[in-house]
C-alpha cells in the first residue's frame, strides 16, 4: 500500500500535514510519542476522508528508533511514497544555562533521526524512481541565533543536507525539499519552556503547510513560509554575518528578558 509517513504528527505542523494530505485522499502513517493523540487523529481522518490511516507510537530520539520505524513499515507492507520529517524540538536560553543532555537529545532527533530516516526511505524511492521527502527546517537555518544556538545549528544542517539531496535525486524523479517556517502558532515555545518572543509574528500551521505543498509541487529545494520571513532571510545576505548574529542576539535578549553582566 502506498502511504505518506509523517513524523511529529500528533500536533502542530505535523498534524496539519496529516489533515491536508488525508483530505487529498492520501493514505497516511502518523508517527509521534503520544499513542492516544495519534489514535484519536487517525480515527477522525479515516472516517472523514475514507482513507487508510495507521499509527506508530515511537520516540524517534531514542537510539535505533529510526530503524525500528522502517522495519515496522516494511512488516506492514507499506510503500512510503512521501516522507515528512517533521519531528523535532527546540530550546532557548544562554547555552550554559540549558540541560546539555536535552541539547544532545535535540541533535539526536532534529539531525540524526532525520538523516537515518531519509537514508532508509530514499533507498526504496530510488529503486522505484519516484518519491517525495519534506524535511522541516526553519528560518533559523539561515543565520546563527544566539540563545537558540543548538536549535538553529540543527536546522542549518537540515537545510544544507536537504538542498544537497535535492540535486542528487532530481534525475531519479524524487523531490526533496526543506520547509523553512518562521515562528508558527504551535506548541513549539511551550515545549521549549519559554514564551514566544514578542518581536516575532507567528504564522498559522495551516499557512505553513499550504506553502510547503506548493513548493513541493514546484520541485523546489527549499521554501520559506511567509513573505516577511522571505524578505528577512534575503536581507540578511546583504550584511556581514557577524552583524546579523549581533542583531539576532540583541533581539533574543530583549525578547527573553536576558540580562548580561
Amino acid at each position: 500500500m502506498k502511504v505518506t509517513l509523517i513524523t511529529g504528527a500528533s500536533s502542530g505542523i505535523g498534524e496539519v500535514f496529516a489533515r491536508r494530505l488525508a483530505a487529498r485522499g492520501e493514505n497516511v502513517v502518523l508517527v509521534a510519542r503520544s499513542e492516544e493523540k495519534l489514535n484519536a487523529l487517525c480515527n477522525e481522518l479515516g472516517r472523514a476522508h475514507n482513507i487508510n490511516c495507521q499509527t506508530i507510537a515511537l520516540d524517534l530520539s531514542e537510539a535505533g528508533a529510526a530503524r525500528r520505524l522502517f522495519a515496522e513499515t516494511e512488516r506492514r507492507g507499506l510503500e512510503v511514497d512521501t516522507l515528512v520529517n517533521n519531528a523535532g524540538f527546540g530550546s532557548m536560553g544562554d547555552f550554559l544555562s540549558l540541560d546539555v543532555e536535552r541539547e544532545l537529545n535535540m541533535i539526536d532527533l532534529n539531525v540524526k533521526s532525520l538523516v537515518e530516516l531519509t537514508y532508509l526511505y530514499l533507498a526504496a524511492m530510488r529503486k522505484r524512481r519516484r518519491g517525495h521527502i519534506v524535511n522541516v527546517a526553519s528560518t533559523a537555518a539561515f543565520q546563527p541565533v544566539p540563545y537558540m544556538a543548538t536549535y538553529a545549528a540543527t536546522k542549518a544542517f537540515v537545510l544544507s543536507f536537504t538542498e544537497a539531496l535535492w540535486d542528487e535525486n532530481r534525475a531519479y524523479n524524487i523531490r526533496v525539499m526543506a520547509l523553512c517556517p518562521g515562528a508558527t502558532e504551535t506548541n513549539f515555545f511551550s515545549a521549549a519552556g519559554v514564551r514566544k518572543p514578542p518581536f516575532r509574528v507567528a504564522q498559522t500551521a495551516e499557512d505553513v503547510v499550504a506553502t510547503a505543498l506548493r513548493g513541493l509541487d514546484r520541485g523546489k529545494g527549499h521554501i520559506i513560509s511567509g513573505w516577511l520571513n522571505y524578505v528577512q532571510t534575503q536581507a540578511e545576505r546583504l550584511v556581514p554575518r557577524s552583524l546579523v548574529t549581533r542583531i539576532a542576539g540583541k533581539g533574543m535578549r530583549s525578547g527573553l528578558n536576558i540580562k548580561t553582566d
